[in-house]
């Protein structure tokens, strides 16, 4: 049975997408623990990230990298915070958050319910960033 991830990835279900080439897309997660979290996720599903073939591995840091940037860029945190957790959703994915401090990385803050106008928000901004940045694989709109 595909990921949740994979269902998103393939259209299936709704994503806000802001980047997308073809091993890579980066979108808003739907919990999200501060404006701007992004998820890096494989196109190919892999559920530890230890499993990961190193030049992918290398290409999903590259990615967040990118995409950390845009996050820097748009909502002006002290640090963009990665983690890879993966307890969540067995598909491996990076984490960047925008924080001021650790208490930013708590997961128990998550927002279940956010606004999706302000969801959008935060999708343009990145997405504007990536194309301010010359990134050609930023999404153009979802």
């Amino acid at each position: 049975m595909p990921s949740i991830f994979t269902r998103i990835i393939q259209g299936e279900l709704p994503g806000r997408f802001v980047w997308r080439d073809e091993r890579a897309v980066a979108l808003l997660t739907i919990a999200p623990l501060r404006p701007g979290h992004t998820l890096v996720v494989p196109v190919e599903e892999v559920d530890h990230w230890l499993d990961c073939d190193p030049e992918l591995m290398s290409h999903l840091t590259t990615v967040a990298h990118k995409v950390g940037q845009a996050v820097q860029e748009a909502f002006s945190p002290k640090k963009v915070g990665l983690m890879i957790a993966g307890l969540e959703v067995a598909h491996t994915h990076l984490h960047l958050v925008p924080i001021d401090g650790l208490h930013d990385l708590d997961f128990s803050n998550a927002d279940a319910n956010p606004d999706p106008a302000a969801m959008d928000a935060a999708a343009e901004k990145l997405r504007a960033a990536l194309r301010a940045a010359g990134h050609p694989e930023a999404v153009q709109s979802t």
